[in-house]
């Protein structure tokens, strides 16, 4: 059995990714759950009975449809895939590419939730540009010179 310092990676979330990160707990052994700030959140697991099995999943079906996960599960049916058994399911399940994450839990944490925070982001403008814009009638502004001459 190897355990990995749940404790130390949920401070890294919590710390070096508070402007994604709302909160982190540790929900089990070798498990952390940290939720974000749009309401998606990240599973991270190692596995206790097989050496170096691991997932980072990002969970925003319940937002979008998507799922991000880098894992190193040996499914036959991503054995092309240059660096199987790990791989990286983009978006679904059944999207799969690459996967160079660290196998090192917190190098492998970090990459992953700066995976998050560009995707966030990205997210974030696409819905903001796709957002229907205010009209202007309500708050127009008064630009005469004579309006407030005397503040």
């Amino acid at each position: 059995m190897s355990l990995v310092d749940v404790e130390r990676l949920r401070e890294i979330a919590e710390v070096e990714f508070a402007d994604i990160v709302a909160e982190a707990s540790i929900p089990g052994i070798n498990e952390l759950r940290i939720i974000l700030g749009d309401g998606s959140f990240v599973d991270v697991w190692f596995s206790l009975k097989l050496r170096d099995r691991y997932s980072f999943h990002w969970e925003r079906r319940a937002i979008d449809g998507t799922i991000f996960r880098h894992d190193n599960a040996p499914h036959k049916r991503w054995e092309f895939v240059v660096t199987f058994p790990r791989h990286f399911h983009d978006g679904t399940e059944s999207n799969v590419s690459e996967s160079h994450i660290s196998a090192i839990p917190e190098e492998g944490l970090r990459e992953f939730l700066k995976l998050v925070r560009d995707r966030m982001g990205t997210l974030v403008r696409r819905t903001y540009l796709r957002t229907p814009r205010l009209q202007n009638s309500r708050f127009e502004i008064d630009q005469s010179p004579s309006r407030h001459a005397d503040f």
